[in-house]
């Protein structure tokens, strides 16, 4: 790879796929663009994010209503790219770190909080380096739009799964290995609509829900729910769907 910042050589296999480092790579600048090549999670940000506050109150008895309902929580984000989930989570009250193995990324995020005077503990590296470092857990962990991009998969959820404290939960989401999912998250987003760049997405490296509840089990999580996303193409909302054939997310908590 030509990119002096991305350094292969201290980064596990495990997370890093070399291509697609360079292909997020070329797009690190416009994390925050709503129009730029990160639209489609622009639009999706607001349906995942009153998922994951509802859920992780729910699981910790916390009142949603409140300003701040995630206060004393520490949550880690996984892949956090520019940080679009990672500042409306320190909002919601969390101490938030977000990790990434492309610099560029981590360099637009920790700009772009600056400017909005956000406190995130943004770290270089991968989940796996967290794990070895004998990081202190987490209450919760977010593994959203992450896993179809990774080199090894289940093992990719077993480090995710070990940062996760005693009674803490995990978010997964990615896209199904369906024909609808190619056709609308590939064939669609990519090459019709051009939401994104083309070869963002591999259909090989979807993931089936079935793929899903075994790496979580396997990592030491119970599967507490697993529900689909669906967008409409009209009004450019997401909602939560029982429709899994494309988009899912899939909650997981470690006993105590």
């Amino acid at each position: 790879m030509a990119h002096s910042d991305i350094q292969p050589e201290r980064l596990s296999s495990v997370s890093v796929d070399p291509a697609e480092m360079a292909s997020f790579s070329r797009m690190a600048a416009d994390w925050w663009d709503p129009t730029g090549p990160f639209k489609p999670l622009h639009i999706m940000n607001g349906a995942r994010l009153d998922f994951i506050k509802q859920t992780v109150c729910a699981h910790f008895n916390l009142d949603p209503n409140v300003d701040r309902p995630l206060e004393g929580l520490r949550i880690l984000d996984i892949g956090c790219g520019g940080g679009l989930l990672c500042e409306p989570m320190v909002r919601l009250g969390a101490s938030v770190t977000g990790v990434d193995a492309l610099e560029r990324n981590l360099k637009t995020a920790k700009t772009h909080a600056e400017e909005m005077g956000v406190e995130i503990d943004y770290r270089h590296g991968t989940i796996e380096q967290m794990v070895e470092a004998g990081e202190v857990l987490f209450d919760v962990v977010l593994n959203m739009e992450v896993i179809e991009h990774v080199a090894n998969p289940p093992e990719f959820m077993a480090d995710c799964g070990a940062m996760v404290r005693p009674g803490g939960i995990m978010m997964c989401s990615t896209i199904n290995r369906t024909l609808k999912a190619f056709a609308l998250a590939i064939v669609g987003a990519e090459y019709v609509l051009r939401w994104l760049p083309r070869g963002t997405h591999q259909y090989a490296k979807f993931v089936k829900p079935v793929e899903i509840n075994r790496w979580m089990t396997d990592a030491g999580l119970k599967v507490t729910e697993q529900i689909g996303m669906s967008l409409n193409p009209i009004t450019n909302v997401w909602t939560l769907s029982v429709d899994k054939s494309i988009n899912y997310v899939s909650v997981g908590t470690k006993n105590v």
